[in-house]
C-alpha cells in the first residue's frame, strides 16, 4: 500500500489524479490538502510514501502585470514548492513529484515556424511564469538523493472535462464558428486521464528524474476544433488560405500564436517503459466533450 499526499486540493489535475488512484484501493491511499493557509505545515508528512505537488499559479495574461503579482508567482510556484519538498524530505517521504510545464521552454513558435522540443532542449522561459517553474526545478533537483527521489513532469497543455486554460476557448470556437481557418501546425497536448495513469506509474515504480508525458499523437488546432464540433453534432468547415491574415493578426495579439503556433515534443520523447496512454486523441476528445 502506497500512501500518497496530493497538494492542491480541489484542483482540476489533483482531483483527476486522486479519482484515478482511488480506483486502486488495495494499492493506494490518497490524502489531499490545500496550501493557501498553514494547514500543510502542521500535517505530519512522515505517514506518506510520496507527495504529488500540484499546487501552483497557472498562467493567465502575462502581458501587463504588477511587480506584486510577479512576486506572488515566484512565492507560490517556486518558494512554496521548495518549502513543501524540504518538509517532505525532512520528515522521511521517499518521493516528491512536481508538476512543471512545457512553459520552461518559452512560448509557442509563430505560425509557420517549427518548435520541436527534445531531451536536451535548454530552458528558455519567455516570462515570469515560465521562470518561476524553472527556478522551482532548479531548487528541487539538488534535494534529490538515494532516500529522496524527485520527479519533474514537464507537461504540455493539459485538458479534460472541467479543465481550464486554452482548451475551453477552442471548445467555444468549435461550437460557434461554422467556418474555421485551416492551418498546419503541431502541438503536444496531454489528456488528464493519461496524466493520471502516468502519475500512478511514477509512484508505483518509485521513479526519479525529468519526464515529458504527452499524448502519443501531435494535435493540429484546426482538426481539433473540427473534432470537438463533431462531438456535439455540429459541422465545422476548414477554410484554407488564411495563414497570411493570421500572421498579420499575430503581431497585434499573442492569442493567435497560442492557438495556431507550434510547440511539440519530439516523437517518442513522452514514451515510458510502461504504457500510460489509456486514451488516444479521438477517445480523449470524446471523453472531454461527452
Amino acid at each position: 500500500m502506497k500512501n500518497i499526499l496530493i497538494t492542491g486540493a480541489g484542483s482540476f489535475v489533483g482531483t483527476a489524479v486522486q479519482r484515478h488512484l482511488e480506483t486502486f484501493p488495495e494499492t493506494f491511499l490518497v490524502t489531499t490538502i490545500g496550501t493557501k493557509n498553514s494547514e500543510w505545515k502542521e500535517l505530519d508528512f512522515s505517514q506518506f510514501d510520496a507527495v504529488y505537488h500540484v499546487a501552483g499559479l497557472a498562467h493567465s495574461d502575462v502581458g501587463k502585470v504588477t511587480e506584486e503579482i510577479k512576486k506572488k508567482y515566484y512565492a507560490i510556484n517556486c518558494d512554496l514548492t521548495i518549502a513543501v519538498a524540504k518538509k517532505a524530505k525532512t520528515e522521511g517521504v521517499k518521493q516528491f513529484i512536481f508538476m512543471s510545464s512545457a512553459i520552461v521552454y518559452g512560448d509557442s513558435a509563430p505560425i509557420g515556424k517549427e518548435k520541436m522540443i527534445g531531451r536536451t532542449t535548454p530552458y528558455s522561459p519567455a516570462n515570469f511564469y515560465g521562470d518561476s517553474k524553472v527556478q522551482a526545478e532548479k531548487g528541487l533537483l539538488p534535494l534529490q538523493d538515494e532516500q529522496f527521489k524527485v520527479v519533474i513532469l514537464r507537461c504540455p497543455m493539459i485538458y479534460g472535462k472541467e479543465g481550464k486554460g486554452n482548451f475551453p476557448i477552442l471548445e467555444k470556437m468549435a461550437l460557434k464558428m461554422p467556418l474555421f481557418p485551416k492551418v498546419e501546425n503541431k502541438r503536444s497536448m496531454l489528456y488528464v486521464g493519461n496524466l493520471a495513469e502516468f502519475v500512478r506509474l511514477m509512484v508505483e515504480n518509485e521513479e526519479s528524474g525529468i519526464f515529458w508525458p504527452c499524448n502519443k499523437e501531435w494535435s493540429n488546432t484546426s482538426e481539433l476544433v473540427k473534432m470537438i464540433a463533431e462531438c456535439h453534432g455540429k459541422r465545422v468547415t476548414l477554410v484554407p488560405g488564411f495563414g497570411w491574415a493570421l500572421k498579420l493578426l499575430s503581431h497585434a495579439t499573442g492569442y493567435i500564436n497560442k492557438a495556431f503556433g507550434n510547440l511539440a515534443y519530439e516523437e517518442h520523447l513522452g514514451d515510458y517503459k510502461a504504457e500510460y496512454r489509456l486514451y488516444n486523441l479521438v477517445q480523449s476528445i470524446k471523453e472531454t466533450e461527452g
